[in-house]
């Protein structure tokens, strides 16, 4: 049951009498931010991709994986947020979520989880095919069993975290019937398993102290700022170097597509070493290199799933 505003503690379940219900704009509010929507609609956009990429005709089939894959992610970011509600008390950044802030039960959020998950297994199991269903799931399990428990024992769990990143791509090539072997598929993959980690550690330089009174350890404690920046970079340039690698491995049918991603590929490389040459990094540089490797990882999949969709037309 979804209630006002109270404080809360740990895992307590909050009471219900003295309460009203909230709207109906207000629930839906509440229950986007609980499934972290901006980010499990871009995992949604992932395993769009990995679907265009292995298909040989334009369907709607297209849909059934997406959103099974999308309510898996939304159960698994829910499920998250139990996890690590007592934690997300004591940062700043994180205190107003849905179970810190007291607007939701702890409970509800575990039932609401457990539908989520049902529901967007179901739908792969039916309506799309097995081998997505178990890398939907493994995707899930390694995300709320694996990685966040590890969260809390290093700083380098974004590592083997990255690989949630993964996966969502390659549950929707399965899903189109593609081969998991296939140089395409492991260069896409490979892709969003490198950006995965730029984009988490730019996240802990921003919020670095934040993390430390949730009882996380971070880079900074074992590592300088210059050390993480450098490091940074390098990933950041990985990532542009596979994504400007793909026309080159058969991702993409037209030559506009190439250009466009080569262009592309060299502003983000512009930034990126705009971003390790500069000697002390302030926080717009950190908040604008972390929006710039995002935009660009939604160009280059809105272009190569635009570019595949023309082929099939």
């Amino acid at each position: 049951m979804i209630k006002r505003n109270e404080k809360y503690s740990g895992q307590q379940t909050l009471p219900i009498e003295g309460y009203k219900s909230l709207s109906f704009a207000q629930s839906l509010n509440l229950l986007l931010e609980l499934v972290k929507i901006r980010i499990t609609i871009l995992v949604s956009f992932t395993t769009a991709l990995g679907y265009f990429l292995a298909a040989n005709s334009l369907s709607f089939g297209f849909i059934y994986p997406v959103l099974g894959i999308f309510l898996l992610a939304c159960s698994s970011a829910a499920l998250n947020q139990y996890q690590e509600s007592g934690t997300d008390s004591l940062m700043e950044r994180t205190m107003k979520r849905p179970i810190p802030s007291g607007r939701i039960s702890g409970n509800s959020v575990l039932a609401i989880s457990g539908m989520l998950l049902l529901t967007g297994s179901l739908i792969l199991l039916i309506k799309s095919n097995v081998p997505a269903l178990i890398t939907g799931l493994v995707t899930f399990f390694w995300y709320n069993a694996v990685y966040t428990p590890l969260k809390k024992k290093t700083a380098l769990a974004i590592l083997p975290g990255s690989f949630v990143g993964a996966l969502p791509p390659i549950a929707g090539w399965l899903a189109a019937g593609g081969n998991i072997s296939n140089t395409r598929m492991i260069i896409t993959a490979g892709y969003f398993f490198v950006w995965q980690i730029p984009h988490f550690w730019l996240l802990l330089l921003l919020y670095g102290e934040d993390f430390k009174k949730g009882g996380f350890p971070v880079l900074t404690d074992k590592y300088t700022v210059r050390f993480i920046k450098t490091i940074t970079f390098a990933l950041l340039v990985a990532t542009v170097l596979i994504a400007a690698a793909m026309p080159f491995a058969g991702i993409g049918y037209y030559g506009f597509t190439k250009i466009l991603i080569m262009a592309f590929s060299l502003i983000m490389l512009a930034m990126s070493y705009s971003f390790v040459s500069k000697p002390e990094l302030t926080r717009k540089d950190i908040v604008t290199t972390f929006m710039s490797i995002n935009l660009y990882t939604l160009t280059l999949i809105t272009i190569l799933s635009v570019d595949k969709l023309f082929s099939l037309i």
